[in-house]
């Protein structure tokens, strides 16, 4: 064997020998531009063998091959387990570290009005009832004693869907359905959405909350369902809360009235705000629904939800509560 082609082993078998003592990736990058670079050892024999006679050529050729191969092979193991024992590294997890709060959702400030007047409610007796959103027009007005010339249905001041269904502008509606189907005593509350197309400004929406409340059963009276009114008041905002009847009209309760509650805001400045409207449930709701008037009584009353969380809460415009600023969110 030539001389030549004894230096491509001894090359072999010196790379192999120093691949052994590559202890980190560093050291593995020195060692590919020694061997395998463009200048390196390994890659140089390749350009040797057009200098071997012509019988030697084949044999070199191949010895080079299988040298660079080997060579190449021997380096990408070792790269391999370099990388791997040092990703382990990459990854450690520091326990003693404090921990990374993540930002978590919260319930909507409605929402939790909501759960606080279902909370209220519930420990006076109530049960809670729901109806749907989009609703015909016995429910909205006819067992509503809303006749069929009366303001309230105008098409302009609601969503019709078609001529007789619309979305519900009230959840009086629930109090129909509620009726229908429960024979008295009933002890009702009934929250959801109603829609009216009403201009958008401070105190108004064209889609808004409401609760109602229903009570039917022998001997009920004004004065119960005043009571009512004032526990809750003072419940949810306080014992020193301001609030007062006012006389009114509602095609399906007389007598009937307005529900107002004293309002200050930023500036200091008291007002009175309408909050909803209540009364006793007028005799022909009852014939609408099946229930004898000669024998039951019942009161009823409906308040917007936004209106009070507006108090509740010093919210001096309704439109805050639906433009899903998380600044103003965050607060509640």
């Amino acid at each position: 064997m030539s001389a030549s082609l004894e230096q491509f082993e001894k090359i072999c078998a010196e790379a192999t020998e120093s691949l052994l003592e590559v202890k980190d990736l560093d050291a593995l990058e020195q060692f590919r531009i020694k061997y395998l670079g463009r200048k390196g050892s390994v890659t140089d024999m390749l350009s040797q063998i057009g200098q071997f006679p012509k019988e030697l050529k084949p044999q070199a050729g191949q010895l080079a091959n299988k040298v660079k191969k080997q060579v190449a092979e021997q380096f990408e193991q070792v790269k391999a387990q370099l990388e791997s024992q040092k990703k382990p590294q990459e990854d450690v997890f520091d326990v003693t570290l404090p921990g990374i709060e993540q930002p978590i959702g919260k319930t909507h400030v409605i929402t939790q009005t909501v759960d606080a007047l279902l909370e209220i409610f519930g420990r006076m007796g109530f049960g809670v009832a729901y109806g749907p959103e989009v609703e015909d027009e016995w429910h909205n007005f006819v067992a509503l004693n809303i006749g069929q010339e009366h303001p309230a249905r105008d098409p302009l001041d609601n969503f019709y869907v078609d001529d007789n269904t619309l979305l519900r502008s009230q959840t009086s509606t629930i109090q129909i359905r509620v009726m229908e189907n429960t024979k008295p005593p009933i002890r009702v509350v009934a929250p959801g959405r109603v829609y009216r197309p009403d201009t958008v400004d401070a105190t108004h929406m064209f889609m808004f909350h409401q609760l109602e409340a229903l009570v039917v059963d022998e001997g009920v009276t004004m004065v119960d369902m005043k009571t009512t009114i004032d526990q809750f008041m003072h419940a949810f905002f306080g014992p020193e809360t301001k609030w007062r009847f006012r006389p009114s009209f509602f095609p399906f309760t007389e007598p009937s009235a307005e529900v107002d509650i004293l309002w200050v805001d930023r500036s200091g400045k008291a007002e009175w705000m309408e909050i909803g409207g209540c009364g006793m449930v007028d005799p022909n709701v009852f014939d609408a629904v099946g229930i004898d008037n000669e024998k039951y009584t019942g009161w009823a009353f409906g308040f917007g939800i936004e209106r009070l969380a507006m108090k509740k809460y010093g919210i001096t415009d309704i439109r805050l509560l639906y433009e899903n600023d998380l600044r103003f969110l965050k607060q509640f």
